[in-house]
């Protein structure tokens, strides 16, 4: 687990650094494509990590909405003004696995990702990761607010595994926010950026 600290940048209550994947399960993990979240008062540069990568891409957010904990912190902080928000969107799970679930979790993640890559609004979406095993992430683009709420409760499988969730207790720790997104900037392609649909 990394815990990233940018020295001389002001501002910043929140950090992580994290691998990323192409598809959900620990299998697909991407060696090649990294990511930071940054929380801040300000846009942040990161200037060296710039000059190694070969392709980025910047996403500048506003959070509407966050409900649970990334190691301990509540890092999103919502502008409940903000909450009808009709543009494109950012959701952004988080949970840390308890070690006895993770075979059950794993198991219940091939169906739900079936049905991502078929969803009206997607517009791009990757795994993320602190570490390989454990400690999960994702990360998906839409067109709107509502393209994502039909995903998310009207897909059957994934309704399931939300309906699952409090009973299995997958989670030791987890989080859910949902962000505005403000700017997009650099290589789309990076996010793995889909055909529009």
């Amino acid at each position: 687990m990394f815990r990233v600290a940018f020295p001389g940048v002001r501002g910043t209550r929140f950090a992580k650094f994290v691998g990323t994947s192409r598809g959900f399960l620990p299998r697909d993990a991407d060696l090649t494509r990294y990511a930071a979240l940054i929380v801040s008062d300000a846009p942040v540069r990161v200037d060296k990590w710039d000059r190694l990568a070969i392709a980025s891409a910047r996403v500048e957010l506003e959070p509407l909405l966050s409900r649970g904990a990334w190691s301990g912190q509540e890092p999103f902080h919502p502008d409940k003004s903000d909450v009808a928000h009709d543009g494109m969107v950012l959701a952004l799970t988080r949970a840390r696995l308890r070690t006895t679930k993770m075979i059950t979790f794993y198991r219940a993640v091939p169906a739900v990702a079936a049905e991502v890559d078929q969803a009206p609004g997607l517009l791009a979406h990757l795994g993320i990761g602190e570490a390989p095993i454990g400690f999960q992430g994702t990360i998906s683009l839409w067109r709107n607010a509502a393209d994502l709420a039909r995903f998310a409760y009207r897909q059957p499988e994934h309704r399931a595994v939300i309906a699952r969730t409090p009973a299995d207790r997958w989670y030791a720790e987890e989080l859910f926010a949902r962000f505005a997104v403000r700017e997009i900037s650099g290589d789309r392609a990076v996010l793995g950026w889909l055909a529009e649909r």
